[in-house]
C-alpha cells in the first residue's frame, strides 16, 4: 500500500511516498517537482530582466554567450533571484555562476 503526500508552500512543492516498508522517503519526483518550479521562476526573471522568451531560457543556458547579458546584467539577475528566492548568494559564488543550472543548483543547496 502506497500513500502519497502533496505538500505546497510559497517557494517549494515536495512530494512524498510512504508504504509500511518505507517510513516517509521522499521520490524522485520531490526533486523534479523542485527543479521545474524553480526553473519556471528564473525563466521568468531572465525573460524580463533580458527582454527575452522565457522559453529560451533552458538549464544549459550560459547568460552571456547563449542569453546576451553584460556584466550588469549578471549583477542585476543575482539581486533579483535573491529577492524571488530570499537567499544572499556572496561574492565568491556570483563570479562563478554562468548558466541557469548553476543558480538551480546553488539555490537548492541554500
Amino acid at each position: 500500500m502506497f500513500l502519497f503526500f502533496v505538500r505546497i508552500n510559497e517557494n517549494n512543492v515536495y512530494c512524498k511516498i510512504t508504504t509500511r516498508y518505507e517510513n516517509d522517503s521522499f521520490c524522485k519526483i520531490q526533486e523534479e517537482i523542485f527543479m521545474s518550479k524553480t526553473l519556471e521562476r528564473i525563466q521568468l526573471i531572465v525573460g524580463k530582466q533580458l527582454g527575452i522568451e522565457s522559453s529560451k531560457v533552458t538549464p544549459e543556458s550560459n547568460f552571456q554567450k547563449d542569453l546576451g547579458a553584460d556584466s550588469l546584467d549578471i549583477v542585476e539577475l543575482i539581486m533579483a533571484f535573491e529577492e524571488e528566492f530570499e537567499i544572499e548568494v556572496d561574492d565568491q559564488a556570483s563570479g562563478e555562476i554562468s548558466t541557469v543550472q548553476q543558480v538551480i543548483d546553488y539555490i537548492e543547496k541554500n
